[in-house]
């Protein structure tokens, strides 16, 4: 059986023989595709912004150093800075679209089971399309992507405790506005 190769060990093999950054792409453009399909709502979009990524790491990976940091840390920052200035471009500001997300997710049995989910799924997206876009990053960066805490503050450029900080926040905000809304139901 044979082991991955780690990250560590193709980035020094790549820096001598950039085909093998072919390899650091397949392991990651998933990821990077799934984040930014996220942050944009849109295929299109997302895969233009995910080329995007690749073709700037690309550009810059002779700079690249490591830090201590995982390789997708710096590949995210990269893809959350696209998504940042094709946002502004636009002009507009698109939620986040976890509908896929929560689709994918395994259903109950029967229409009943299936319609309450629904249903509760509906209130949810509601919610954290209500949260500030910065809070709607880390919703995705955690619960998506599952990303650590450190892992996100590399790609959002705060500490670790900021983002326990702002994690934490963030859910008690959204727990008060799905009280307040389950409140409105009943």
């Amino acid at each position: 059986m044979m082991c991955e190769e780690s990250d560590a060990s193709l980035i020094v093999r790549a820096k001598q023989d950039p085909a093998a950054f072919g390899e650091l792409y397949a392991r990651y453009v998933g990821h990077i595709y799934n984040y930014i399909c996220y942050r944009t709502g849109n295929d299109q979009d997302a895969e233009d912004l995910t080329a995007r990524t690749f073709y700037r790491a690309l550009n810059h990976f002779p700079g690249y150093e490591d830090r201590g940091a995982p390789f997708s840390a710096w590949l995210y920052r990269i893809a959350h800075n696209l998504v940042a200035n094709w946002h502004r471009d636009q002009s507009r500001r698109t939620m986040v679209s976890l509908d896929d997300v929560v689709l994918r997710a395994p259903q109950g049995r029967g229409p009943a089971a299936r319609a309450e989910k629904s249903d509760e799924k509906d209130v949810l997206l509601t919610a954290v399309r209500r949260l500030a876009p910065e809070r709607q990053h880390l919703i995705i960066l955690k619960h998506v992507e599952g990303l650590t805490n450190a892992e996100i503050g590399e790609v959002m450029g705060r500490t670790e405790g900021a983002i326990k900080s702002l994690y934490h926040r963030t859910l008690v905000s959204l727990r008060d506005d799905l009280a307040g809304e389950w409140g409105e139901r009943v």
